[in-house]
């Protein structure tokens, strides 16, 4: 797939009744929630779920995992990563990138929660947003994961997911999610992030979607805009 005709194409978001289509398609499809899923990284509390997310930025999953090991080898708790230096925790996180600025954020979220949360990781997602480092998606994938609340994260396989099927039609990670905040049916809420993760890498693949085959190909306007074919027309669609 060529990602700049991609981002040329003007596909437009679905109806509410073909949102709802979407999801159910999704929930039968798809695999849900686990009753065992874990926090970021499967980090056993909070405070680790949280320092892991923000060192997954913009690393891939093997060397922030490697990362997060070499940190949590040398200090499990606020307190403890306060008394290293930013050289030392820099060093332990080398191999997920950006560590000089990675490692300053961190100890800035360790002090911030010692300040102003008496070393409580905050449950809400303002409250996580507040931490030094922390945007929206890591804060509702924390949200998620570790608070069991049905929230849907938008990492990189829901993004590009929602975006292309037209479940949203939004430019940016932020503004996907305030959509699906939006728009989302209330039953598809706390399984939705994982049926659209799971979609994103099973079928909805970056480079080469398998669009002849999907469940969601009469509903997809990205599949009917780069099909060189008018928007497909379902009984779903709004009148």
């Amino acid at each position: 797939m060529d990602a700049r005709r991609e981002e040329t194409v003007d596909r437009g978001a679905l109806s509410a009744p073909e949102r709802e289509e979407a999801f159910r398609r999704l929930s039968t499809h798809m695999p849900g929630r686990t009753p065992d899923a874990k926090g970021p990284k499967d980090q056993p509390d909070p405070f680790r779920s949280v320092v892991s997310c923000l060192l997954s930025a913009q690393s891939r999953d093997v060397n922030t995992a490697a990362a997060v090991r070499a940190l949590f080898a040398l200090a499990t708790t606020p307190d403890e990563m306060l008394k290293l230096s930013d050289d030392e925790i820099a060093r332990a996180i080398k191999p997920c990138g950006l560590y000089n600025m990675k490692a300053k954020s961190i100890r800035r979220l360790c002090a911030a929660l010692i300040d102003e949360h008496g070393r409580v990781v905050p449950q809400t997602r303002e409250g996580l947003m507040s931490l030094p480092g922390i945007g929206r998606k890591c804060a509702d994938i924390v949200m998620s994961f570790t608070f069991d609340e049905d929230v849907i994260a938008v990492d990189t396989h829901v993004f590009r997911v929602c975006n292309r099927l037209g479940l949203t039609d939004e430019r940016t990670a932020d503004k996907t999610a305030a959509a699906l905040e939006r728009d989302v049916p209330d039953w598809a809420r706390r399984d939705g992030h994982f049926w659209l993760l799971q979609f994103g890498k099973s079928i909805c693949l970056s480079r080469r979607p398998r669009c002849e085959t999907c469940f969601l190909n009469d509903l997809c306007r990205w599949f009917a805009a780069t099909r060189d074919a008018p928007p497909v027309t379902s009984e779903y669609q709004d009148t």
